[in-house]
């Protein structure tokens, strides 16, 4: 399984994140998308600057490599991409070779 950040952030659409982002401004807003460069956009945001002042914005969208961290809901460490594949059964053992 790679690319587990990127489909974490998928299944986190529509929920509410908290992104901290290198010169430490904190966004916090429901993801409204997500990419595979770790681009995302946020809407209905509250913004705490690195100098604690608060401001709000409607729409934000944050480049990915100006962020440091994502904190995601809790809700989404049950997410299925976490689930090991238990229908998927070990391959069959072979006898061994002859020559």
């Amino acid at each position: 399984m790679s690319n587990i950040p990127v489909k974490l952030l998928s299944e986190a659409q529509g929920h509410v994140v908290t992104i901290e982002l290198n010169n430490g401004d904190t966004y916090r807003g429901k993801l409204v998308e997500s990419e595979d460069n770790m681009n995302v956009q946020l809407r209905d945001v509250m913004v705490t600057s690195s100098t604690q002042k608060l401001s709000r914005m409607d729409h934000v969208f944050v480049r990915g490599s100006h962020i440091r961290f994502f904190v995601v809901p809790d809700m989404l460490k049950n997410a299925p991409l976490f689930k090991k594949n238990q229908s998927r059964q070990p391959p069959p053992v072979r006898g061994p070779r002859r020559r």
